[in-house]
C-alpha cells in the first residue's frame, strides 16, 4: 500500500474573512498554505487537487469576495529577503511572494537600498505587486522591476519572467489575463537604480516640500512623507475593512480632458508622456456626491472617495452594489466608465 502524497498544510471549509482586507465573509472549500515552490508542485501532482481550478490569494488586499470559493485557494506564504547582486548601476533585491509589501519597502531602506520609498504603505504582499503593477506618487512597480519566478500550475515547472514577459500596463499585467489562475508567483526581484534619484513631482509630495522647506528630500524623508499622506487619506484595513483604491484612475485623450475641463474646470488631472491625460477617479466620485455615503453596510470613505469601506458586517454583494452605483453616477455625469482595481470573485 503506497503512502499518501505529501502535501502542504490544507484546511477544508476554511473561512476567508481573516484573509481579505475588506473583512468579507466567504468560505474556501479547500485552502492550501504555500510556503515553497515544492508546495505548489505537490498541489499540481495531487490526485484530488491537481486538476481542480485554483485561486491564488496573497495578502487579500486586492479582492472582493462575493461568494464561497469552490476552487482550491492557494494562500501564498513564501518568505525570505536578500540582496542578489550589487553593481555601480543598481542593487538587485529579492523577496518571497508571501512577504508583506510595506515591510519589504521599509527593509530595503534599512539596508541602505533606496528606490521603493514612493510605494510605501501599499497594502498587500510582494507577490501581488507585479500582478497589479502597483503604483503611487509617481512610481510604478514596473519602474523598479527586474524579474520574477513563477510555478506553472499545469506542469509544476518554475519559470523566470522578465519585464517584457510580464506585459505591465496601468494596474495590469499578464497575470491578470493570459496567466490568470495558471501560474503562482513565488519570488520577485527588484532593480533599485544607483545613484538614487528622488521621484518627487507628485502634487502631494510637492506640498510636503513646501510645508517643510526641504527641497531635496532623502529616501527616508520621502518614505515618511508617503506614509503620512496615505495615513491621512486612507483607512487602516485592520480598523476599517477596505481594499485601498477601489477604482483605477481613468485615462482619456487630451481632447476629452479639454471637454471635461470646459464643464468642470476644477477637475484634477495629470498629463501623461504619450499625450493622454489621467483623471483622478476620487475627484470624479466626490464630484458626484458619494463621499461618506453608504449603501447597505458598505460605504465611501469620508476622507477619500476612491476608497470603499466595510461599515461593519458588509457582504461582497453590498460592496459590488455600491461600486456599480458609483460607476453609473460617474458615467452619467462625465461619460467616463470607472474600472475597479480589485478582483471581484
Amino acid at each position: 500500500m503506497s503512502a499518501p502524497p505529501v502535501v502542504p498544510r490544507i484546511e477544508q471549509r476554511a473561512s476567508l474573512r481573516g484573509f481579505n482586507t475588506f473583512g468579507l465573509p466567504a468560505v474556501a472549500q479547500t485552502l492550501a498554505y504555500i510556503t515553497s515552490d515544492a508546495d505548489v508542485r505537490r498541489i499540481v501532482d495531487h490526485p484530488d487537487y491537481g486538476r481542480a481550478p485554483k485561486f491564488i490569494l496573497g495578502g487579500g488586499s486586492n479582492v472582493v469576495l462575493t461568494r464561497d470559493v469552490a476552487a482550491v485557494v492557494l494562500k501564498i506564504e513564501i518568505r525570505g529577503r536578500r540582496l542578489v547582486a550589487e553593481s555601480p548601476e543598481a542593487w538587485i533585491v529579492e523577496a518571497g511572494a508571501g512577504e508583506n509589501w510595506h515591510d519589504t519597502v521599509a527593509w530595503t531602506l534599512d539596508q541602505g537600498w533606496p528606490g521603493l520609498e514612493n510605494l510605501a504603505l501599499i497594502p498587500g504582499s510582494v507577490g501581488a505587486a507585479p500582478v497589479q503593477n502597483i503604483g503611487a506618487y509617481g512610481v510604478e512597480m514596473k519602474d523598479r522591476f527586474d524579474s520574477l519566478d513563477a510555478v506553472d500550475l499545469v506542469t509544476g515547472r518554475t519559470v523566470t519572467l522578465d519585464a517584457a514577459m510580464c506585459r505591465f500596463g496601468y494596474r495590469d499585467s499578464v497575470f491578470k489575463n493570459v496567466l490568470a489562475g495558471k501560474s503562482v508567483i513565488t519570488r520577485v526581484r527588484f532593480r533599485l537604480p544607483r545613484p538614487w534619484q528622488a521621484v518627487r513631482g507628485y502634487l502631494d509630495l510637492e506640498r510636503k516640500m513646501t510645508e517643510t522647506g526641504i527641497g531635496n528630500p532623502d529616501p527616508r524623508t520621502i518614505f515618511d512623507w508617503v506614509c503620512a499622506i496615505r495615513r491621512a487619506k486612507l483607512p487602516d484595513p485592520a480598523v476599517i475593512g477596505n481594499a485601498g483604491s477601489f477604482f483605477k484612475n481613468p485615462v482619456v485623450t487630451a481632447e476629452q480632458c479639454r471637454d471635461i475641463i470646459g464643464r468642470d474646470p476644477e477637475i484634477v488631472h495629470y498629463p501623461m508622456p504619450d499625450g493622454s491625460v489621467k483623471l483622478a477617479a476620487g475627484w470624479l466620485i466626490d464630484a458626484c456626491g458619494w463621499k461618506g455615503k453608504t449603501v447597505g453596510r458598505a460605504g465611501v470613505y469620508e476622507r477619500q472617495a476612491l476608497v470603499l469601506v466595510n461599515r461593519g458586517g458588509a457582504s461582497g454583494a453590498e460592496v459590488v452594489t455600491l461600486a456599480r452605483a458609483i460607476q453609473e453616477s460617474v458615467y452619467g455625469r462625465f461619460g467616463i466608465r470607472l474600472e475597479p482595481e480589485p478582483i471581484i470573485l
